[in-house]
């Protein structure tokens, strides 16, 4: 059971979306039957518009497809593969590695902020998010906010008290947003050069950003998923054992619409000896360690006070081995033996192969190889949760996270303490913290919807220095959002001076230690601008 809000469709529009999508009446659908290209298209649009997938395929991309070849087909029953070669192979004798041989597009649409990182957790899937940035949260769906309602919570004395609370939490956003914006024209004002396009979309960009801290975690979202059967199978044992009973609803939803399309792949998820044994295995393990860290950490004890960011392990003959790596492909020798010439250089001597290795880097995406996979970092990030939903999609990492609370306070942006609306955000705060004590004893799983973006979370992130290079020069970036610029810029910052490999920092030219600017995404819209008026 979901609190889906179903699209209405006329006739004709039906009749178009049957041929390329797999249901019109479920948050969950596959696409097919049409060309990869103009599937990453949607995908990528989808992003940053409000509308559903398939509004947007109707409104903005049907009519540059030839689609009259495709009548006679229609995907929402299912389409007929012959699979006897995939069935033998795959389910018979478990040949893990044809799964990875077909892929599928999947929405994932009105889907919490809870359920996004579930749907997200997995290294070998590519996704596309709804951005808070893009997307104003003062719209509604179907005549109602756009939070997720979970059954079981509706469904008891709290329902009434958590819908209104949550409407109080929108109301007040979409109160702030016109002021916000209207506080930022005044900051920033126009420059003549700029379209009105341009300057319209940076301005509410801020104001957007300012504010989505005030949104609380069941805030909708739509996500785009690329993946493999075999990333899929292994997505859907994870969500099958989930806690949360939202990311066990839209797995079945998931698995329903991924059989229509790659049913061979998926013959596992739930049987009884094969995945459902593997769901009761995780959700064992999950429930054992929860008790375990109970009694280790009672409730009553208050965690330590710790910064934004600690530096909690890293090797100190790391720049050692990382040049040894950088000479290992260039020689005929054992690898103890590089090591050894390399521990007897002097350091202008390893500087001189790491300029070389290094190369010029003309931008973040040059590069360098994989010998700065040989070191790696782990770090402790306390930062709040709108942060961490954008760190955490970087999936070459290793990446886990503590259940999101009230508990460690939240951050304030200082736009919305300077336009004069703390007290307001302040009572936002307040709202979504009652709303989780009242909530957190019957539904302990379901407590996190009401926690609002601004509250912080703990979550350790460990990746090798070419990973932290591709997040730190990407995050800091002036374009990005400014709480996970500190984390970025923080992280940076401790690999050269507390772990003192000030080679490895110095590899990251592209990290942006810049002041926060006055529009973070006025440059970009100006450059997207320019490259649209290039494609006419």
């Amino acid at each position: 059971m979901t609190t889906y809000v179903a699209e209405d469709f006329t006739p004709h529009e039906a009749d178009v979306l049957r041929r390329y999508f797999t249901n019109l009446d479920s948050p969950v659908f596959a696409l097919v039957n049409l060309p990869e290209v103009v599937k990453g298209a949607l995908f990528a649009r989808y992003s940053r518009s409000p509308k559903s997938l398939r509004r947007l395929f109707l409104d903005e991309f049907v009519g540059e497809l030839d689609i009259a070849g495709d009548q006679s087909i229609d995907a929402t029953i299912g389409l007929r593969r012959a699979e006897e070669l995939y069935d033998r192979v795959f389910f018979e004798y478990g040949d893990d590695s044809v799964a990875q041989l077909g892929g599928v597009h999947l929405a994932c649409e009105q889907s919490s902020n809870l359920l996004t990182k579930v749907l997200e957790w997995g290294r070998l899937m590519s996704y596309l998010e709804q951005s808070t940035r893009y997307i104003a949260y003062d719209t509604r769906i179907g005549g109602r906010y756009r939070f997720y309602r979970d059954p079981a919570v509706l469904g008891s004395p709290l329902g009434t008290r958590y819908v209104g609370e949550m409407d109080r939490m929108f109301d007040t956003y979409a109160d702030l947003v016109p002021k916000l914006t209207d506080f930022f024209r005044e900051q920033f004002p126009k420059d003549p050069a700029d379209s009105d396009f341009v300057y319209r979309t940076a301005v509410r960009a801020k104001a957007f950003d300012s504010l989505r801290g005030m949104l609380p975690a069941a805030s909708l979202s739509n996500v785009g998923i690329y993946g493999t059967g075999q990333a899929y199978e292994a997505l859907l044992l994870r969500m099958r054992s989930h806690p949360l009973p939202e990311a066990r609803s839209y797995a079945d939803m998931m698995l329903h619409e991924l059989r229509k399309v790659i049913p061979s792949f998926l013959k596992r998820v739930d049987l009884t000896d094969r995945g459902v044994a593997w769901s009761s295995y995780l959700a064992s393990n999950r429930s054992a360690m929860d008790v375990v860290a109970q009694e280790l950490f009672p409730a009553e004890e208050s965690p330590d006070e710790a910064p934004l960011v600690s530096l909690m392990d890293h090797d100190p003959d790391a720049e050692v081995k990382m040049i040894t790596a950088m000479l290992y492909a260039h020689t005929d020798r054992p690898e103890a033996q590089v090591e050894r010439r390399v521990r007897e250089m002097t350091a202008e001597e390893r500087l001189r192969i790491v300029d070389a290795y290094v190369g010029e880097r003309g931008n973040r995406r040059h590069r360098p190889g994989r010998a700065l996979e040989r070191i790696d970092y782990r770090f402790d990030v306390l930062s709040d949760y709108g942060a961490f939903r954008d760190l955490q999609r970087h999936r070459m990492m290793t990446i886990e996270w503590q259940d999101l609370t009230p508990a460690h306070g939240y951050t304030l942006p200082d736009a919305v303490v300077a336009s004069g609306h703390a007290r307001d955000f302040d009572d936002a705060m307040g709202r979504s913290a009652a709303l989780y004590d009242l909530l957190e004893t019957r539904f302990p799983a379901q407590a996190s919807y009401a926690v609002a973006l601004a509250y912080k979370v703990r979550y350790v992130m460990q990746m090798n220095a070419r990973e932290a290079m591709h997040l730190l020069e990407l995050r800091s970036g002036p374009q990005g959002h400014p709480t996970y610029r500190a984390v970025a810029q923080e992280m940076h910052r401790l690999i050269a001076e507390e772990a003192g490999h000030r080679a490895v920092a110095a590899m990251m030219r592209f990290v942006d230690h810049s002041p926060e600017p006055g529009l973070e995404r006025l440059d970009a819209e100006r450059r997207a601008e320019i490259r649209r008026a290039g494609n006419v």
